[in-house]
């Protein structure tokens, strides 16, 4: 079963944009590069990567984020880190206020908060610690470049998109179609690949093509979520800022903490 789970997206001006990190980086003389034209950070990738719960609860915002940290592993550091289900459900608990064994509190989750409280307070490991990220940034989902830049320097973009109903049925590829669509709801996933064709997504615990047109007509949210060990291993963050200017940057939300 297909389950989704994105709820209706919110404008945070406290939530750096992209645009403005680049717009500086033109203004300070390293104006940032234009992204290649196809990448790949699935290769390494297994092809079950796991439901995170998303098969019986709307916790895709959280699911996203245990798809984001299973690319970023794979690619900076010595092998995949898989976690358990359970892990995606903690974290929906935590930050969109689930409780197990209540159905009327799976309500889905903002994208917004979830990023948020994996910047705040970290995605809980089974190991006991908790993966947090050192920044996120929003990125305009209009700009194809900037998407692109996203996920070849970062290793992933989380997005949010409505989704039509034929995009539950199983299509190897995900594209526009005649008419308008019956939007069945929101989903969230993370981006890990792109060519001249679109995007590939993670979902449901597979990887999911989609084309640019449907990119284009679906998405309404995205975001670059700066990993410490992905900006330690490759150089790569928004802007090119430091770890500490990226702090910086994170000021407003850490000084207003978590609130669900």
């Amino acid at each position: 079963m297909y389950k989704l789970g994105r709820t209706r997206r919110r404008i945070d001006p406290s939530i750096p944009h992209y645009s403005a990190l680049k717009m500086l980086a033109k203004a300070q003389g390293a104006p940032i590069p234009a992204p290649p034209t196809s990448i790949d950070w699935t290769a390494k990738l297994p092809a079950d990567l796991g439901m995170m719960g998303n098969d019986s609860l709307g916790d895709c915002t959280c699911a996203a984020v245990y798809h984001a940290i299973q690319v970023l592993t794979a690619n900076a550091q010595a092998s995949i880190d898989t976690e358990p289900d359970a892990q995606a459900v903690t974290l929906y608990s935590l930050a969109c206020g689930y409780v197990a064994g209540q159905p009327n509190t799976d309500q889905g989750g903002n994208e917004q908060d979830v990023l948020t409280y994996w910047l705040l307070n970290g995605a809980p490991l089974a190991n006991g610690t908790r993966q947090k990220l050192a920044a996120f940034v929003e990125v305009d989902p209009s700009n194809q470049a900037d998407i692109m830049t996203t996920i070849a320097a970062a290793g992933v973009c989380y997005i949010g998109f409505n989704v039509p109903d034929y995009a539950m049925d199983g299509t190897a590829t995900w594209d526009v179609r005649p008419g308008n669509p019956n939007i069945v709801g929101g989903h969230a996933v993370v981006l890990a690949a792109y060519d001249q064709v679109g995007p590939t997504c993670i979902t449901w615990g597979r990887l999911q093509k989609m084309t640019w047109a449907f990119f284009d007509a679906f998405t309404d949210e995205a975001y670059w979520p700066a990993d410490t060990d992905w900006i330690t291993s490759t150089g790569n963050s928004p802007g090119g800022l430091s770890l500490d200017q990226l702090e910086q940057q994170m000021a407003a939300l850490a000084a207003r903490g978590w609130t669900q």
